[in-house]
């Protein structure tokens, strides 16, 4: 109890402190009335606006306030479903990710091996001349922090202009195993639940997921009915000792990837036991076995089959795998049998990040469809992500190797040859084959470019793969040798990438544009420019329309619609064409609004319909599916595939999964072998090495190192050491150690028992810092079905420096 107490406290002390900080901006306090929300601080002179935070996935509301053309404030927006006022100590200083001292303000292009300035007509012409010059090597990887229209921009781009589909994101690294559990399970991608699921749930089980420091808030909505006494426990699942786990009430220990024997015995229990939903299964559900281990859809399968898959999970065998113990195993088999109770189950990088992704994801969906735990309040399963549009910008737009927007495959020719209607492209420009997924782009980048499948140009929009790509030894590393190799980077700060980058274009960030975000909850966010970007820094999504205009004056046919016109052309109410391209003029017209409602076309094919523009406007987001009642009004969708929530589903059905890949309005129950780790201890390295973040930095730490109170709170990565562990080694807090893996090596800093514990046998290392390059060590061995690498385990040696 002491524990839970000081935990609390510490939390409660650090967002308010951070609440302090942010408000402190020098401003002084007046009587004037406070525009643009409610209970804002009223401040003289300052204009407040909202806007999603730049961070996380949780896509959590502020209230932005302006003073002579600069971010001075910062406050959440009570008004918003998401975090009802509430933010974390990141959200809290996002106002001072914009003013790092170091902002990129000039393009910049490499000649003998110095960064020189350049204009903007020059790069855009360099960029032009390297696609001409070999079209089909070259490629652009983006994120999950693209805004809607830019990532939309760059996938048409790529889809229907250079036609190579050679364009990627970041979150191929986060949650592209969540894509593809939810597809196989499902048919169609995205959660069904959201966020409320937390006012609801009897219990909350955690699959490696340290939700109090990566998801902060949603954290506080459990917290907060546990302070008030509500009847509501955690389950902790985890690899390592949190501040979650000081906070659950049930922390089970379990070994690396063992999770998907554990969702095995889970399953094989219900069944033993008779506690499964025999109903639902019978009336709602098909089986799924494996036909080989890249298998999406797997086979078709029987129930009695499925039971004998599943037989051999029994508590006895699966605690040796696993590290639980059986009573631990047979309690969650009650638990999940127990059909009084509600229970949401909640995942990120722990089950994503992994060789078995799309298996893990599937299994943890299959106990839930087969217990009945699902689709009521509270009673469900739900991936997180960890960037603030990885959902609507990559899964929604589809700027995935293989995808097209709205749910489509660039594989299937009546979804190509609606994208090419809708596009207004000549019939066969869309290539069927899908292009490469991040690891065999970044691969094939740093192979010899008279290689005939190579690629020697990439253009890096919103993300920082020199520090972020695993084993970087092996993927980014080498470009520095490679000949003709040609790096574009348009980020807003020096990073592990710029560093080895032939162009550096600086872009505007945030508030300094207008922009739309999707969280992960199926929920659409729209915001305004706010203020300007700092010298010459300009939007993405401008650079992209106006790289793709410089080609059409070139004469790229990819750049021409089948009537000649320009791939980008849109026109305005009074029939005029709006120069997209054109910087002086970009934001005398709202871009962002004619792609988005361009984009909003492909939406309603698989059931996804954004909401219009205009409406996005005046909500706080909206969760999709959005439809209009008789009486105009636009209402947004709490759970999918549930009759009374969902519009799509059929009177009388009561749940209707209606893009089945059975066609039959079922979803799949999966079984899925458990596969070992492909790389675990040994004599020479006998260690385990997790990676992750910290509570106050985000990802490769390019924004958030750049924010003073959050950099002293936390100015470097350490390695996490068992206590026992560093007493056999002589390793005390603050020593220098060295790790290597059959990758790389590192030294840095020993941390025994501070803010978490690793058990026996495991290290953590967190990979915000770019001093500290943990990702020289960890393994590209990916899911073989959604490519995901997995960072949470590989074998590693930890030895004292000197």
């Amino acid at each position: 109890m002491k524990n839970q107490q000081a935990d609390r406290r510490f939390f409660l002390k650090s967002t308010a402190m951070a609440a302090a900080t942010a408000l402190a901006a020098g401003v002084a306090k007046s009587a004037s009335t406070t525009p643009g929300g409610d209970a804002l601080p009223v401040l003289q002179d300052v204009e407040w606006n909202k806007a999603p935070c730049r961070f996380c996935g949780t896509g959590c509301h502020v209230q932005v306030g302006v003073k002579d053309g600069k971010v001075v404030a910062v406050t959440g927006d009570r008004k918003a479903d998401v975090n009802k006022g509430l933010l974390c100590v990141k959200g809290y200083h996002v106002g001072m990710i914009l003013y790092g001292e170091d902002r990129l303000t000039k393009p910049l292009l490499r000649v003998n091996g110095k960064l020189e300035p350049i204009s903007w007509d020059k790069a855009i012409q360099i960029i032009s001349d390297r696609i001409l010059e070999a079209p089909e090597k070259f490629a652009i990887y983006g994120s999950g922090q693209w805004t809607i229209p830019e990532g939309y921009v760059a996938n048409k781009f790529i889809k229907a202009g250079i036609a190579n589909n050679m364009i990627d994101p970041n979150a191929r690294l986060c949650m592209a195993s969540a894509v593809t559990g939810y597809i196989g399970t499902y048919g169609v991608d995205e959660p069904y639940n959201g966020f409320s699921d937390l006012d609801h749930a009897d219990c909350v089980i955690l699959w490696g997921n340290n939700l109090s420091e990566m998801h902060p808030i949603l954290f506080s909505r459990y917290m907060d009915r546990k302070i008030r006494g509500e009847k509501i426990s955690l389950v902790d699942m985890t690899t390592r000792w949190t501040r979650t786990s000081q906070m659950a009430d049930h922390v089970l220990m379990m070994q690396p990837q063992s999770d998907m024997a554990i969702a095995n015995c889970i399953a094989n229990q219900l069944i033993a036991n008779k506690t499964y939903s025999r109903e639902f299964v019978e009336k709602y559900c098909n089986f799924r076995g494996p036909d080989g281990p890249a298998s999406l859809k797997g086979v078709p399968i029987s129930f009695d089959e499925y039971q004998a898959l599943v037989a051999e999970y029994t508590p006895e065998k699966v605690s040796k795998v696993s590290g639980l113990s059986v009573e631990e195993l047979l309690w969650l088999g009650k638990l999940f049998g127990n059909p009084d109770i509600k229970i949401t189950s909640l995942w990120c990088m722990g089950m994503n990040q992994h060789t078995q992704g799309t298996a893990i994801n599937n299994l943890v969906h299959a106990i839930h469809l087969l217990s009945g735990h699902w689709g009521k309040p509270g009673d469900g399963p739900q991936s997180l992500t960890g960037q603030p549009s990885a959902c609507g910008t990559v899964r929604e737009v589809g700027t995935l190797a293989h995808a097209l927007p709205g749910g489509l495959l660039v594989a299937k020719p009546e979804h190509a040859a609606k994208a090419e209607e809708l596009w207004g492209l000549p019939e066969g420009r869309i290539n069927p084959k899908p292009g490469y997924h991040t690891v065999k782009m970044w691969e094939k980048f740093c192979s010899p470019t008279e290689e005939k499948d190579s690629l020697d140009t990439i253009w890096v929009q919103v993300t920082n793969p020199g520090q972020t790509l695993p084993n970087l030894h092996k993927l980014f590393d080498p470009k520095e040798k490679q000949k003709n190799k040609f790096l574009i980077v348009s980020d807003v700060y020096p990073t592990a990438t710029t560093k080895l980058a032939d162009l550096i274009l600086p872009s505007a960030m945030w508030v300094e544009k207008n922009g739309v975000f999707g969280n992960s909850e199926r929920r659409t966010q729209q915001w305004f420019k706010m203020v300007q970007p700092p010298g010459e820094a300009r939007d993405d999504c401008w650079q992209t329309l106006a790289v793709a205009h410089q080609l059409f004056l070139d004469g790229f046919a990819g750049m021409k619609k089948k009537d000649g016109s320009f791939l980008f052309h849109f026109e305005d109410k009074n029939g005029k064409t709006v120069p997209v391209w054109d910087w002086e003029k970009y934001y005398d017209y709202n871009v962002d609004e004619f792609l988005f409602e361009e984009y909003r076309q492909f939406t309603t094919i698989k059931h996804k319909n954004v909401a219009p523009y205009q409406e996005l406007v005046k909500a706080r987001g909206m969760r999709w599916p959005v439809t209009q009642d008789k009486n105009g009004v636009w209402k947004d969708t709490a759970y999918r595939f549930v009759e009374g929530s969902d519009p799509f589903v059929e009177k009388g059905k009561k749940f209707q999964f209606y893009h089945s890949t059975t066609g039959d309005d079922r979803a799949m129950i999966f079984f899925r072998p458990y596969v070992p780790p492909p790389e675990m201890p040994d004599d020479e390295y006998p260690f385990w090495l997790d990676t992750g973040r910290v509570l106050e930095h985000w990802h490769s730490g390019t924004m958030t190192m750049r924010v003073p109170p959050l950099r002293k709170a936390m100015p470097s990565a350490y390695v996490e050491v068992n206590k026992d562990d560093a007493r056999k080694l002589g390793i005390r807090t603050g020593d220098k150690v060295r790790l290597e893996t059959r990758r790389g090596e590192l030294q840095l800093n020993a941390w025994i028992d501070g803010r978490a514990s690793c058990p026996p046998g495991h290290l953590f290392v967190p990979f915000f810092d770019e001093n500290l390059l943990i990702n020289q060590l960890t393994l590209e061995a990916h899911c073989p079905i959604s490519k995901q690498p997995d960072y949470k385990k590989c074998a590693v040696r930890i030895s004292k420096v000197g």
